[in-house]
């Protein structure tokens, strides 16, 4: 199937609250190749990453199903790691995407990645949208109502 489609791209995240800056950041992961495969963070590997008190605010479960949904994704998988190296090296993607907000020497999982034999692209960042943004924004919302 990797030939029939094309190049494979790998990316993941938490895609707690899906929002603009998602959709835009995996349409431009999707345009890198012919087949993209997401990775959402379980759960516990969510809470490691320390994004805030109460996070993930959505199961893996139904964070995995809305990512499934956008017609630009064409496989999901939920991985454990905090980083995906294994999954990485499980999928041996030929080029995996991350947000231009990191730098190579900021990626455990780049070692993974030249491993496999893939190539790191940083995808354009959308400035003042993220899921620790709309949730600081509604709670001060909430407060100063």
């Amino acid at each position: 199937m990797r030939g029939e489609r094309g190049k494979v791209v790998f990316t993941n995240g938490v895609f707690d609250l899906l929002h603009v800056g998602h959709v835009r950041y995996l349409e431009f992961a999707r345009s890198l190749g012919g087949m993209l495969i997401v990775g959402v963070n379980s759960d516990e590997s969510a809470r490691s990453l320390a994004k805030g008190p109460g996070r993930p605010l959505v199961p893996q479960a139904q964070r995995a199903e809305v990512v499934a949904a956008l017609a630009c994704v064409d496989y999901v998988c939920v991985f454990e790691e905090s980083r995906p190296d294994e999954t990485i090296r499980l999928f041996r993607p030929d080029v995996h995407v991350k947000s231009s907000q990191y730098r190579l020497a900021d990626l455990p999982e780049a070692q993974a990645v030249a491993e496999t034999g893939g190539e790191i692209v940083f995808a354009p960042h959308v400035d003042g949208v993220s899921t620790s943004e709309i949730v600081r924004r509604t709670s001060t919302e909430g407060r100063s109502r």
